[in-house]
C-alpha cells in the first residue's frame, strides 16, 4: 500500500520493558557464564546496566558500553553454553537499542536474549531440548502484555 509507514512507534517505557524482560531472560543463565568464567564481571554488569535502564536510568553510553564488553567476554569463554550465555547478557543491555524500524530483524533486540538463554540451558543439559522448551515457555511467561504489544508491532 503506498504510503506504508516504514517505522514503528516505540515510547521510552515500551523499552523499558522489553529490557526489563531481555534482562530477565539472561539473568536466569548468568551462572552459566560465571561458572566457566568466575574472574569476568562483565555479562553480569551488561545485565546490571540493562536493569538500571528498565527501572528509568539513561540509554547512553554505559548501556551499549555494557553490551559490547559482554560480547568481547563471549569471546573468551570456554563453553560453547558460555558463550551462549555471554551473548544472552549482550542481547539484554542491547535490548534498549530496539530501532523503530519495520523490519523483523529488529526481533532479534526483543527475543534475542531469551534465545540465546534457552540455547546455554539447553547446551549445559547435554543438548536437551525439553530444557531450551522450558526456558522458551518461560521466556513467553516472562513477557507483559507491552512486550507482547511491541513484538506485535514488527513484521
Amino acid at each position: 500500500m503506498a504510503g506504508e509507514s516504514t517505522e514503528v512507534v516505540l515510547s521510552n517505557q515500551d523499552l523499558r520493558e522489553v529490557t526489563a524482560f531481555a534482562a530477565g531472560c539472561a539473568e536466569g543463565v548468568l551462572e552459566i557464564f560465571e561458572a566457566d568464567q568466575p574472574d569476568d564481571p562483565r555479562p553480569r554488569d551488561a545485565i546490571t546496566t540493562a536493569w538500571d535502564f528498565a527501572r528509568g536510568g539513561e540509554r547512553g553510553k554505559p548501556l551499549r558500553d555494557a553490551a559490547w564488553a559482554a560480547l568481547a567476554a563471549a569471546k573468551g569463554t570456554d563453553t560453547e553454553a558460555a558463550r551462549e550465555a555471554a551473548w544472552a547478557a549482550m542481547a539484554a543491555a542491547g535490548a534498549a537499542y530496539l530501532h523503530p524500524l519495520a523490519k523483523a530483524t529488529q526481533v532479534k533486540h526483543i527475543l534475542g536474549a531469551a534465545a540465546y538463554a534457552a540455547r546455554a540451558a539447553e547446551l549445559v543439559a547435554g543438548d536437551d531440548r525439553t530444557v531450551s522448551a522450558e526456558h522458551v515457555e518461560q521466556a513467553v511467561q516472562r513477557a507483559t502484555p507491552v512486550v507482547v504489544d511491541v513484538l506485535a508491532r514488527f513484521p
